[in-house]
């Protein structure tokens, strides 16, 4: 059995200040305490007195597995919304404001409808109605104060202000001052309760050029969209987190209004701080500023369940960019034990240079750029995903053999207990670097509480050290198996036009259009 390193020493014995329990296997075990408010807001909180400083997070239990057709992308859209202001953030005068503002809702109404009619729309009406619409946004832009409440953190010394949506939750960050905690409860509080869906037009343009630039015009973004889209059939999973485009383009304020309303209450939230504070304070802060906002009734859970996939499913992505190979495998979801031996077969797949593929696939037969493996760990039922690059002028299909024959590898000839070892050394030193800031201490707890449970983290390296070489072959029989795979490849598109010689005369044929 490897010994740990000195650099693995040193960083555990960083955290002694942070975990209890006795001199087990697993001595790693974070002191997070809760509180419960009676709108069922949940508050974590983790002491951390080594800088001046409080990590703290807002997290909400929703992302775009909630979401349903004709509203995906909504929860992405609603995290560029939660910047934009409230009725006391980022207005001059909202009492002036707030006619404005409906008014500009009613005209985009009145233009779409008018612009979706079956017989031939009134330019006249939609020039006219355009014309007052403009008029409109520049009497609200004159109101409208950018950015303050991004602006106001960054006067008080905040730092790593951000956003995160994905298929399960919402994530907002902020660092700051131990001091100015009193500061984020005030702003955020006002952020949960009177939230303003300012620039809402304007930004749901911003989000269809992100998807334009992190999806339609980029090949791995459009592979990994059709290859979820064709994974999963029934469950939710199988939208893009982002939103298709028709959904960005025709989504409503009234529906993203709605959709807060439902999501976005304190019982379906949670706050997590670490760093210098005291607990007991914490409790009375947070009771102080979120206590009134009313919690909602509870919204509803994904019934739909991914039905059991029967066969290889394979599709065939058009675009110009050289070729890249994507294969999944579906797996279980958060809690299931399988998901410890899948992290073993993905770092023995992927992690560094003496990994399989890389060894393989990349130094020895030459034939990838590229190689990597990885497991999603959900809130339901996910997916273990190979993609690749091929090196010039290798062919997907060979590199399609090439996974497949590392698979076969994995099934019939477990890792060595060198090798496992190897694997539980990397992946113990990798989950404890994640732990190594408050920053990231923060980040873990809220993610893990989003999915399931925050205590995740106190069981992981346990469960990890349970599992055996033939528990790594048993989950690559189990799982990694062609009846559960699906096949994504993205080729280059060829020319929009080729030209024949039919009977002497030129004769275009097109390709079927990729969208």
């Amino acid at each position: 059995m490897e010994k740990k390193t000195l650099a693995s020493i040193l960083l555990l014995m960083t955290f002694i200040g942070l975990f209890t329990g006795a001199a087990t296997a697993n001595p790693l075990k974070l002191n997070v305490k809760e509180h419960v408010l009676k709108n069922g807001l949940k508050l974590l909180m983790l002491e951390k007195h080594d800088v001046p400083i409080v990590c703290v997070r807002i997290n909400y239990k929703v992302g775009s597995v909630d979401e349903r057709p004709g509203i995906t992308g909504v929860s992405h859209l609603f995290e560029h919304m939660m910047f934009k202001g409230t009725k006391m953030f980022g207005t001059k005068d909202y009492a002036a404001e707030k006619p404005l503002l409906d008014r500009e809702d009613e005209l985009a109404v009145k233009i779409s409808m008018e612009k979706s009619r079956e017989e031939a729309a009134d330019t006249k009406k939609v020039e006219t109605l355009e014309k007052e619409l403009e008029d409109v946004r520049k009497k609200i832009r004159d109101l409208v104060v950018k950015d303050e409440v991004f602006s106001l953190y960054l006067r008080h010394g905040a730092s790593g202000l951000n956003a995160a949506t994905s298929t399960d939750g919402t994530y907002y960050f902020c660092d700051l001052p131990a001091n100015k905690l009193e500061l984020w409860a005030f702003i955020e509080s006002d952020r949960m309760k009177n939230l303003v869906l300012r620039e809402f037009y304007s930004e749901r343009d911003v989000v269809m050029e992100e998807r334009r630039l992190r999806t339609e015009n980029s090949p791995m973004g459009l592979l990994i969209e059709q290859l979820n889209a064709v994974t999963f059939i029934a469950h939710p999973y199988r939208w893009p987190t982002i939103g298709w485009r028709s959904d960005i383009q025709n989504i409503t304020k009234a529906e993203t209004e709605e959709y807060f309303k439902q999501y976005y209450a304190p019982n379906n939230a949670v706050i997590v701080m670490v760093g210098a504070f005291h607990p007991d304070d914490a409790i009375k802060l947070v009771e102080k500023y979120f206590s009134d906002i009313p919690g909602q009734t509870a919204p509803p859970k994904v019934k739909t369940v991914e039905p059991e996939q029967r066969g290889e499913r394979r599709v065939e992505v058009e675009f110009e960019s050289n070729p890249y190979i994507a294969i999944s495998y579906h797996i279980p979801a958060i809690g299931h034990p399988d998901l410890y031996a899948l992290d073993v077969v993905s770092s023995l797949l992927s992690d560094g240079r003496t990994a399989r593929l890389y060894k393989s696939m990349i130094e020895d037969k030459r034939i990838a750029v590229m190689a990597h493996a990885y497991n999603g760990i959900g809130k339901y039922p996910d997916t273990f995903t190979f993609i690749a690059v091929p090196r010039a002028p290798h062919t997907v299909e060979e590199v399609e053999s090439a996974f497949y024959e590392e698979i076969e590898k994995l099934k019939k000839t477990p890792p060595t207990d060198w090798e496992l070892q190897k694997i539980k050394n990397q992946l113990e030193a990798d989950f404890i670097r994640g732990l190594n800031s408050a920053s990231g201490l923060a980040n873990e707890i809220g993610h893990f509480e989003v999915l399931s449970d925050w205590r995740y983290i106190n069981t992981f390296m346990d469960k990890l050290a349970q599992v055996t070489a033939e528990d790594v072959s048993e989950v690559a029989n189990k799982y990694l198996k062609k009846s559960n795979r699906t096949v994504a490849i993205l080729v280059k598109k060829e020319n929009n036009t080729k030209t024949k010689q039919t009977q002497g005369k030129n004769k275009e044929e097109k390709p079927a259009d990729v969208y």
